[in-house]
Protein backbone atom coordinates (compact mmCIF):
# COMPACT_ATOMS: atom_id res chain seq x y z
CA UNK A 1 0.00 0.00 0.00
CA UNK A 2 2.89 2.14 0.86
CA UNK A 3 4.22 1.66 -2.97
CA UNK A 4 0.88 2.06 -4.31
CA UNK A 5 0.53 5.54 -2.34
CA UNK A 6 4.15 7.01 -3.22
CA UNK A 7 3.80 5.84 -6.86
CA UNK A 8 0.31 7.16 -7.41
CA UNK A 9 0.65 10.19 -5.56
CA UNK A 10 4.52 11.29 -7.81
CA UNK A 11 3.26 9.89 -10.66
CA UNK A 12 -0.90 10.08 -11.47
CA UNK A 13 -0.83 14.07 -12.02
CA UNK A 14 1.84 13.73 -14.47
CA UNK A 15 0.37 10.80 -15.93
CA UNK A 16 -3.08 12.64 -16.79
CA UNK A 17 -1.46 16.33 -17.46
CA UNK A 18 -0.03 14.25 -20.75
CA UNK A 19 -3.48 12.86 -21.38
CA UNK A 20 -3.23 9.49 -20.05
CA UNK A 21 -6.49 7.87 -19.67
CA UNK A 22 -7.57 6.58 -16.22
CA UNK A 23 -7.19 3.20 -16.63
CA UNK A 24 -3.69 3.34 -18.11
CA UNK A 25 -2.47 6.09 -15.16
CA UNK A 26 -4.06 3.81 -12.37
CA UNK A 27 -4.02 0.07 -13.13
CA UNK A 28 0.02 -0.21 -13.95
CA UNK A 29 0.82 1.59 -10.55
CA UNK A 30 -1.61 -0.39 -8.21
CA UNK A 31 -0.19 -3.23 -10.10
CA UNK A 32 3.30 -2.16 -10.07
CA UNK A 33 3.11 -0.92 -6.41
CA UNK A 34 1.80 -4.64 -5.43
CA UNK A 35 4.54 -6.19 -7.13
CA UNK A 36 7.17 -5.30 -4.80
CA UNK A 37 5.90 -8.61 -2.84
CA UNK A 38 7.22 -10.68 -5.34
CA UNK A 39 10.77 -8.86 -5.83
CA UNK A 40 13.24 -10.37 -3.40
CA UNK A 41 14.98 -9.33 -0.60
CA UNK A 42 10.45 -9.07 0.28
CA UNK A 43 9.97 -8.18 3.92
CA UNK A 44 6.65 -10.26 3.79
CA UNK A 45 8.49 -12.89 1.99
CA UNK A 46 10.83 -13.54 4.80
CA UNK A 47 7.87 -13.08 7.48
CA UNK A 48 6.32 -15.93 5.44
CA UNK A 49 9.36 -18.36 5.22
CA UNK A 50 9.38 -17.95 9.16
CA UNK A 51 6.33 -18.59 9.96
CA UNK A 52 6.02 -21.55 7.81
CA UNK A 53 9.42 -22.71 8.42
CA UNK A 54 9.93 -22.79 5.40
CA UNK A 55 13.77 -21.98 3.78
CA UNK A 56 14.11 -18.15 3.36
CA UNK A 57 16.84 -18.33 0.68
CA UNK A 58 15.53 -20.90 -1.24
CA UNK A 59 11.75 -19.10 -1.11
CA UNK A 60 13.66 -15.76 -2.18
CA UNK A 61 15.50 -17.45 -4.75
CA UNK A 62 12.23 -19.25 -6.01
CA UNK A 63 10.35 -16.03 -6.50
CA UNK A 64 12.31 -14.38 -8.70
CA UNK A 65 11.69 -16.22 -12.19
CA UNK A 66 7.63 -15.57 -11.30
CA UNK A 67 8.13 -12.23 -9.98
CA UNK A 68 9.71 -11.09 -13.27
CA UNK A 69 7.60 -13.08 -15.15
CA UNK A 70 4.59 -10.73 -13.71
CA UNK A 71 6.86 -7.62 -14.67
CA UNK A 72 6.82 -8.99 -18.35
CA UNK A 73 3.29 -9.66 -18.48
CA UNK A 74 2.11 -6.26 -17.30
CA UNK A 75 4.69 -4.80 -19.04
CA UNK A 76 3.58 -6.43 -22.59
CA UNK A 77 0.04 -6.25 -21.52
CA UNK A 78 0.67 -1.88 -21.13
CA UNK A 79 2.55 -2.12 -24.65
CA UNK A 80 0.17 -4.18 -26.69
CA UNK A 81 -2.99 -2.89 -25.29
CA UNK A 82 -1.64 0.88 -25.68
CA UNK A 83 -0.83 -0.06 -29.41
CA UNK A 84 -4.06 -1.50 -29.98
CA UNK A 85 -5.74 1.91 -28.48
CA UNK A 86 -3.28 4.80 -28.59
CA UNK A 87 -5.52 7.39 -27.16
CA UNK A 88 -5.11 5.42 -24.17
CA UNK A 89 -1.62 7.00 -23.63
CA UNK A 90 -1.20 9.55 -26.28
CA UNK A 91 2.24 9.76 -27.52
CA UNK A 92 4.05 13.15 -26.44
CA UNK A 93 7.61 14.96 -27.59
CA UNK A 94 10.08 14.49 -24.73
CA UNK A 95 13.28 16.39 -24.80
CA UNK A 96 16.92 14.58 -26.38
CA UNK A 97 19.09 12.90 -23.83
CA UNK A 98 22.85 13.19 -24.91
CA UNK A 99 23.79 9.25 -24.57
CA UNK A 100 26.67 9.84 -22.14
CA UNK A 101 24.32 11.31 -20.02
CA UNK A 102 22.17 8.23 -19.75
CA UNK A 103 25.35 5.90 -19.09
CA UNK A 104 26.17 8.17 -16.20
CA UNK A 105 22.65 8.86 -14.64
CA UNK A 106 22.33 4.72 -15.19
CA UNK A 107 25.51 4.37 -13.29
CA UNK A 108 24.87 6.66 -11.03
CA UNK A 109 20.95 6.20 -10.00
CA UNK A 110 20.42 2.51 -11.31
CA UNK A 111 23.38 0.78 -10.68
CA UNK A 112 23.58 1.27 -6.82
CA UNK A 113 20.18 -0.15 -6.23
CA UNK A 114 20.08 -3.00 -8.07
CA UNK A 115 23.59 -4.35 -7.03
CA UNK A 116 21.91 -4.27 -3.11
CA UNK A 117 19.43 -6.82 -4.49
CA UNK A 118 22.51 -8.01 -6.45
CA UNK A 119 24.64 -8.56 -3.50
CA UNK A 120 22.14 -10.13 -0.90
CA UNK A 121 20.48 -12.76 -3.55
CA UNK A 122 23.89 -13.56 -4.63
CA UNK A 123 25.56 -14.52 -1.75
CA UNK A 124 22.31 -16.30 -0.47
CA UNK A 125 22.04 -18.29 -4.04
CA UNK A 126 25.74 -19.29 -3.74
CA UNK A 127 25.91 -20.26 -0.13
CA UNK A 128 28.25 -17.60 0.79
CA UNK A 129 25.80 -16.33 3.23
CA UNK A 130 23.35 -17.27 5.42
CA UNK A 131 20.15 -14.75 4.70
CA UNK A 132 20.90 -13.36 8.14
CA UNK A 133 24.20 -12.79 7.09
CA UNK A 134 23.68 -11.32 3.49
CA UNK A 135 21.16 -9.03 5.26
CA UNK A 136 23.75 -7.31 7.32
CA UNK A 137 26.01 -7.25 4.05
CA UNK A 138 23.04 -5.27 2.38
CA UNK A 139 22.85 -3.19 5.20
CA UNK A 140 26.30 -2.58 4.99
CA UNK A 141 26.48 -1.93 1.37
CA UNK A 142 23.60 0.51 1.51
CA UNK A 143 25.74 2.31 4.53
CA UNK A 144 28.37 2.58 2.41
CA UNK A 145 26.41 4.05 -0.36
CA UNK A 146 24.82 6.86 1.59
CA UNK A 147 28.39 7.68 2.73
CA UNK A 148 29.79 7.86 -1.34
CA UNK A 149 26.40 10.00 -1.86
CA UNK A 150 26.94 12.25 0.67
CA UNK A 151 24.10 11.69 2.72
CA UNK A 152 25.49 9.52 5.92
CA UNK A 153 24.98 11.80 8.04
CA UNK A 154 23.73 11.80 11.95
CA UNK A 155 20.39 12.37 12.07
CA UNK A 156 19.88 9.97 8.98
CA UNK A 157 22.12 7.18 10.93
CA UNK A 158 19.73 7.48 13.89
CA UNK A 159 16.48 7.49 11.77
CA UNK A 160 17.35 4.38 10.11
CA UNK A 161 18.72 2.41 13.09
CA UNK A 162 16.04 3.58 14.95
CA UNK A 163 13.00 2.31 12.30
CA UNK A 164 14.93 -0.70 11.89
CA UNK A 165 14.97 -1.75 15.19
CA UNK A 166 11.25 -0.73 15.35
CA UNK A 167 10.17 -3.59 12.20
CA UNK A 168 12.27 -5.87 13.58
CA UNK A 169 10.59 -5.56 17.29
CA UNK A 170 7.30 -6.05 15.01
CA UNK A 171 8.05 -8.96 12.83
CA UNK A 172 9.63 -10.79 16.33
CA UNK A 173 6.32 -9.89 18.05
CA UNK A 174 4.69 -11.07 15.13
CA UNK A 175 6.41 -14.17 14.69
CA UNK A 176 6.02 -15.21 18.78
CA UNK A 177 1.97 -14.57 18.06
CA UNK A 178 2.12 -17.10 15.38
CA UNK A 179 4.19 -19.50 17.04
CA UNK A 180 1.75 -18.82 20.34
CA UNK A 181 -1.48 -19.21 17.45
CA UNK A 182 0.03 -22.71 16.61
CA UNK A 183 0.93 -24.45 19.62
CA UNK A 184 -2.94 -23.34 20.80
CA UNK A 185 -4.13 -25.17 17.68
CA UNK A 186 -2.32 -27.84 17.90
CA UNK A 187 -2.74 -28.39 22.12
CA UNK A 188 -6.85 -28.41 21.05
CA UNK A 189 -6.32 -30.56 18.14
CA UNK A 190 -7.11 -28.17 15.64
CA UNK A 191 -4.65 -28.32 13.45
CA UNK A 192 -4.53 -32.36 13.35
CA UNK A 193 -8.74 -32.00 12.69
CA UNK A 194 -8.27 -28.99 9.74
CA UNK A 195 -5.45 -31.56 8.23
CA UNK A 196 -7.47 -34.71 8.59
CA UNK A 197 -10.58 -33.22 7.24
CA UNK A 198 -9.09 -31.47 4.27
CA UNK A 199 -7.01 -34.43 3.06
CA UNK A 200 -9.82 -36.75 3.39
CA UNK A 201 -11.73 -35.00 1.00
CA UNK A 202 -12.80 -36.86 -2.32
CA UNK A 203 -11.62 -34.32 -4.46
CA UNK A 204 -8.42 -33.59 -6.37
CA UNK A 205 -5.51 -31.70 -4.49
CA UNK A 206 -5.62 -29.22 -6.99
CA UNK A 207 -9.09 -28.29 -5.73
CA UNK A 208 -7.79 -28.21 -2.22
CA UNK A 209 -5.00 -25.53 -3.48
CA UNK A 210 -7.28 -23.44 -5.37
CA UNK A 211 -9.96 -23.11 -2.30
CA UNK A 212 -6.94 -22.57 -0.04
CA UNK A 213 -6.59 -19.47 -2.62
CA UNK A 214 -9.98 -18.40 -2.68
CA UNK A 215 -9.85 -17.96 0.89
CA UNK A 216 -6.41 -15.57 1.12
CA UNK A 217 -8.19 -13.30 -2.04
CA UNK A 218 -11.12 -13.19 0.10
CA UNK A 219 -9.51 -12.70 3.50
CA UNK A 220 -7.33 -10.04 1.72
CA UNK A 221 -10.14 -7.93 0.60
CA UNK A 222 -10.10 -7.28 4.78
CA UNK A 223 -7.28 -7.39 6.28
CA UNK A 224 -3.44 -6.36 5.73
CA UNK A 225 -0.90 -9.18 4.30
CA UNK A 226 0.84 -9.85 7.29
CA UNK A 227 -2.17 -10.77 9.70
CA UNK A 228 -3.51 -12.79 6.47
CA UNK A 229 -0.10 -14.85 6.69
CA UNK A 230 -0.56 -14.95 10.54
CA UNK A 231 -3.76 -16.48 10.80
CA UNK A 232 -3.77 -18.73 7.77
CA UNK A 233 0.02 -20.31 7.78
CA UNK A 234 -0.63 -22.24 11.18
CA UNK A 235 -3.55 -24.05 9.53
CA UNK A 236 -2.15 -24.28 6.35
CA UNK A 237 1.52 -25.73 6.46
CA UNK A 238 -0.09 -28.86 8.27
CA UNK A 239 -1.85 -29.50 5.34
CA UNK A 240 0.60 -28.49 2.99
CA UNK A 241 2.93 -31.18 4.45
CA UNK A 242 0.49 -33.59 5.04
CA UNK A 243 -0.43 -33.36 0.86
CA UNK A 244 3.20 -34.20 0.40
CA UNK A 245 3.63 -30.90 -1.89
CA UNK A 246 7.08 -28.64 -1.75
CA UNK A 247 7.15 -25.73 0.87
CA UNK A 248 8.21 -23.47 -1.42
CA UNK A 249 6.07 -23.58 -3.98
CA UNK A 250 3.51 -23.09 -2.17
CA UNK A 251 4.78 -20.20 -0.32
CA UNK A 252 5.61 -18.78 -3.55
CA UNK A 253 1.75 -19.34 -4.49
CA UNK A 254 0.66 -17.62 -1.20
CA UNK A 255 2.82 -14.76 -1.85
CA UNK A 256 1.42 -13.94 -5.00
CA UNK A 257 -1.53 -14.46 -4.04
CA UNK A 258 -1.37 -11.87 -1.15
CA UNK A 259 -0.04 -9.40 -3.83
CA UNK A 260 -3.02 -10.06 -5.65
CA UNK A 261 -5.25 -9.60 -3.10
CA UNK A 262 -4.58 -5.99 -2.42
CA UNK A 263 -5.80 -5.13 -5.71
CA UNK A 264 -9.07 -7.40 -5.83
CA UNK A 265 -12.00 -5.52 -5.83
CA UNK A 266 -13.87 -4.41 -3.98
CA UNK A 267 -12.47 -3.74 -1.03
CA UNK A 268 -8.68 -4.84 -2.01
CA UNK A 269 -6.97 -1.94 0.34
CA UNK A 270 -4.89 -0.72 -2.33
CA UNK A 271 -7.99 0.19 -4.25
CA UNK A 272 -8.52 2.63 -1.24
CA UNK A 273 -5.08 4.15 -1.24
CA UNK A 274 -5.72 4.80 -4.98
CA UNK A 275 -8.69 6.50 -4.17
CA UNK A 276 -7.13 8.76 -1.79
CA UNK A 277 -4.75 9.74 -4.03
CA UNK A 278 -6.88 9.96 -7.41
CA UNK A 279 -7.89 13.37 -9.33
CA UNK A 280 -11.13 14.78 -7.85
CA UNK A 281 -14.09 13.21 -9.44
CA UNK A 282 -12.71 9.21 -9.98
CA UNK A 283 -15.32 6.78 -9.03
CA UNK A 284 -14.36 3.24 -7.04
CA UNK A 285 -15.81 1.96 -10.40
CA UNK A 286 -12.91 3.45 -12.80
CA UNK A 287 -10.72 2.37 -9.76
CA UNK A 288 -11.88 -1.13 -10.07
CA UNK A 289 -11.65 -1.42 -13.67
CA UNK A 290 -8.55 -0.08 -13.92
CA UNK A 291 -7.21 -3.14 -11.86
CA UNK A 292 -9.58 -5.52 -13.30
CA UNK A 293 -6.98 -6.33 -16.23
CA UNK A 294 -3.91 -6.65 -14.18
CA UNK A 295 -6.22 -9.15 -11.81
CA UNK A 296 -6.54 -11.68 -14.53
CA UNK A 297 -2.71 -11.48 -15.31
CA UNK A 298 -2.10 -12.17 -11.55
CA UNK A 299 -4.75 -15.37 -12.17
CA UNK A 300 -2.65 -15.89 -15.48
CA UNK A 301 0.50 -16.17 -13.61
CA UNK A 302 -0.75 -18.30 -10.79
CA UNK A 303 -2.17 -20.63 -12.82
CA UNK A 304 1.26 -20.60 -14.59
CA UNK A 305 2.78 -21.39 -11.43
CA UNK A 306 0.38 -23.87 -10.61
CA UNK A 307 0.83 -26.16 -13.39
CA UNK A 308 4.42 -25.69 -14.26
CA UNK A 309 6.28 -25.70 -10.18
CA UNK A 310 9.36 -26.16 -12.21
CA UNK A 311 8.99 -22.27 -12.54
CA UNK A 312 9.26 -22.44 -8.82
CA UNK A 313 11.48 -24.58 -8.06
CA UNK A 314 14.36 -24.26 -10.82
CA UNK A 315 16.12 -21.58 -9.18
CA UNK A 316 16.19 -23.16 -5.76
CA UNK A 317 17.08 -26.32 -6.96
CA UNK A 318 20.72 -25.01 -8.35
CA UNK A 319 21.29 -23.86 -5.15
CA UNK A 320 21.60 -27.37 -3.72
Amino acid sequence: MGSVAMLGSTLVPDMEKRGYSKSMSYGPILASGSLAIMIPPTALGVILASLGKISVGRLLVGIIIPGLMLAGVYAAYIVIRCTLQPSLAPAYDVSPTPLGRRIADTFRYVVPLVSVIVIVIGTIFFGVATPTEAAAVGALFCFLLAMAYGKLTWSITKEAVGTTTSIAVMVLIILTGSAAFSQILAFTGVTAGITNLVVDLPVHPIVILILMQVVLVFLGMFIEQTSIVLVTIPIYMPIVNALGWDPVWFGAIMLLNLELATISPPFGLSLFVMKGIASPGTTMGEIYRAALPFVGLNLLVMALMILFPALVLWLPGLMD
